[in-house]
């Protein structure tokens, strides 16, 4: 029997097209963060990111979570749910209220975070985030604690992301049909970035690339937060599949095959080394098990890598994000659990490349700290961290100045697109 549900407990459900994945973890007093339970079912109803079948994706939740339930000893009644589809945009906006010249308060600032609540323009989405960032003081802009500080005016940049509405509903309404009380739904480059990126490569500018199952998303960090979005409809699970296709064998020995034996680089070791292929048809089992070469696998690997870095290092472009050699792209996700792919994705895109691994959680398992399980840990970094929602505060009757687009976050947007 489940043990009574304790304090300081954090649930995170990554619900993406190849798995969903649970992870229960308990905050220490001292901030630490301690893994108690995971779970792992493969994702059926979840295509390119989007919930396909309701009933399918329903039970792969509910037996994630019961998993992870088991192994931790404890019922969970809330979850932090990951959203990694398309659609996703990234904003922010700037605020000002006048103060005329007196000491900061607390008060101050919670009018300030009202104000700018109303200033939020969704332009039609659903917003998931909205959260202060950068204050500015005078003019004075990068100012992270007002508090206690005097000054005539205070503004504030508001990061801001949102998604299409449609999906996050659908997201929403599976888990609650597993009967889970959903805490927040959370964009993945946002998560995922708390879990694999350090706070020094946030705030000098770094591209996050998740090669996930079903979609790679690309995202741009810059004075600590995320600037700059873009969605590539191809992921882990088209290699895959043009493996099965090419070899005529099924999906799920095709992903073993990609796993055990495929690489991004090649070498002339490849021609000799041999692979048996299983049949796709029963009746074929009874014959001959066909046979390939490594190099055969692994020019089909690459034929499909060479089309989604060619879409990666075009959505860079797209983002500003060019200028001097050196500057950091972090490959996560499972996709970039494929032995030889930063050292191919460095070669292709023409960037310091490195694999990202979650980091900062106690008692990780083996099987869960690779690249595929970085958005996974991330929810747990974001719960944690708890984060201020400007969603949540109750909006107060002062005069609102929306300022033009010339804050310290827009400057590094701004700087990025020029190359620096």
């Amino acid at each position: 029997m489940a043990q009574p549900r304790r304090e300081n407990l954090i649930t995170a459900l990554d619900i993406g097209s190849w798995k969903v994945s649970a992870l229960i973890a308990e905050r220490g007093e001292g901030g630490d963060l301690t893994v108690l339970g995971t779970g792992q079912r493969e994702s059926r109803g979840v295509r390119r990111g989007y919930i396909a079948d309701m009933d399918l994706t329903e039970k792969a939740v509910r037996e994630a979570v019961e998993q992870a339930e088991r192994i931790a000893g404890t019922n969970i009644e809330d979850v932090w749910v990951s959203f990694s589809a398309g659609g996703l945009v990234s904003d922010i906006a700037s605020v000002e209220v006048e103060l005329g010249g007196h000491r900061i308060e607390q008060d101050d600032i919670d009018e300030l975070l009202a104000a700018g609540r109303s200033s939020i323009d969704p332009d039609g989405r659903m917003v998931l985030h909205a959260q202060p960032t950068l204050y500015t003081l005078d003019g004075l802009q990068g100012v992270k604690k007002p508090l206690g500080l005097h000054a005539d005016t205070l503004g504030v940049d508001i990061h801001v992301v949102a998604a299409d509405g449609s999906p996050v509903r659908n997201l929403d309404l599976c888990v609650r049909s597993a009967h889970l009380e959903v805490k927040s739904i959370v964009a993945s480059p946002v998560a995922t970035g708390m879990a694999c990126l350090s706070d020094e490569e946030r705030e000098l500018g770094v591209a996050l690339v998740e090669m996930g199952a079903g979609v790679t998303n690309v995202s741009l960090f810059a004075g600590g937060v995320l600037v700059g979005l873009a969605s590539i409809p191809f992921g882990g699970s088209d290699i895959t599949d043009d493996i099965a296709s090419a070899f005529g064998t099924r999906r799920n020995q095709a992903e073993r095959m990609k796993c055990f034996f495929g690489s991004a680089t090649a070498s002339p070791k490849d021609n000799h080394d041999m692979i048996e292929v299983a049949p796709l048809s029963t009746e074929e089992e009874q014959g001959e098990t066909a046979r390939i070469t490594r190099a055969a696998l692994i020019a089909v690997i690459r034929q499909r890598l060479e089309h989604l870095m060619g879409e990666v290092a075009k959505a860079l472009k797209d983002l500003g994000f060019s200028g001097p050699v050196g500057r950091q792209v972090v490959l996560t996700g499972g996709g970039a659990e494929l032995k030889g792919i930063a050292d191919y994705a460095q070669g292709s895109l023409g960037r310091a490349v490195r694999v990202g691994r979650p980091r900062g959680i106690v008692g990780l398992p083996e099987a869960h700290s690779g690249p595929g399980f970085a958005t996974l840990a991330g929810l747990i970094h974001y719960a944690a961290s708890d984060p201020i929602d400007l969603r949540a505060i109750v909006p107060a009757g002062q005069t609102v100045h929306r300022l033009p687009a010339g804050g310290l976050v827009q400057r590094l947007m701004a700087a990025f697109r020029s190359g620096y």
